[in-house]
């Protein structure tokens, strides 16, 4: 039973599988549109890598500075408990000199190899960046194309095909003869809302007009 369970999921995986992959095919800008996305959220991981590089470069200038004060502050110290003949003080002081010495020499290390790793992950987003740019840019050429190649094909189907003609032939000859019957629908009512008033005109025009005596 297992394995037949096994086998419809592997079934419908292929099943699903195909679909996107002709989907793909029928639709390639969509695939790169995802494809973008994918290189943008990678862009934007990197770009945060930059940035905790970046707190973790000032957070070792920060302990290299403070570990460089209290090497100099022991330092002096020793050096006055020595004169002072205070031998514990000055023991003291001066072991406290040499481990700050010490932490202050791997935190340079440390700092430098930091600052480093943060010039190499800088150069690297800015050139994701740049491959960005030049993907979009790609992606509109891209799309200009598919535009421009389908409103051809469209152009060709109306040119070429004599089906699709005699559709559009028949549509304008439709929409010719609608024109024809409004405009006498509205010539009609034109003639009809006027008659009145011509006809009162012609009347007046011919009683105003004297009497020809010399006609018999």
């Amino acid at each position: 039973m297992t394995n037949l369970f096994t086998k419809i999921k592997d079934i419908i995986v292929a099943d699903i599988n195909e679909t996107l992959h002709q989907k793909e095919k029928q639709n390639p800008i969509a695939k790169l549109n995802q494809y973008l996305r994918q290189c943008e959220q990678e862009a934007a991981k990197v770009g945060k890598s930059v940035e905790r590089q970046s707190q973790l470069r000032d957070e070792f200038t920060r302990e290299y500075s403070l570990a460089v004060e209290l090497a100099e502050k022991r330092k002096h110290q020793a050096e006055i408990a020595l004169k002072a003949g205070e031998t514990e003080l000055y023991q003291f002081a001066a072991a406290e000199h040499q481990q700050y010495s010490e932490r202050a020499q791997r935190l340079k290390a440390s700092h430098t190899q930091v600052t480093e790793q943060l010039q190499e992950l800088e150069r690297k987003h800015e050139e994701m960046k740049h491959k960005l740019k030049d993907m979009h840019l790609r992606r509109m050429e891209l799309m200009g194309r598919e535009n421009v190649t389908r409103a051809n094909l469209g152009m060709n189907q109306v040119f070429e095909s004599d089906s699709y003609t005699t559709q559009s032939y028949s549509k304008f000859k439709d929409i010719e003869n609608y024109l024809d019957r409004l405009e006498q629908r509205v010539t009609s009512s034109f003639f009809h809302s006027t008659i009145d008033s011509k006809v009162a005109q012609l009347e007046k025009e011919m009683s105003s007009k004297p009497l020809d005596l010399t006609k018999e």
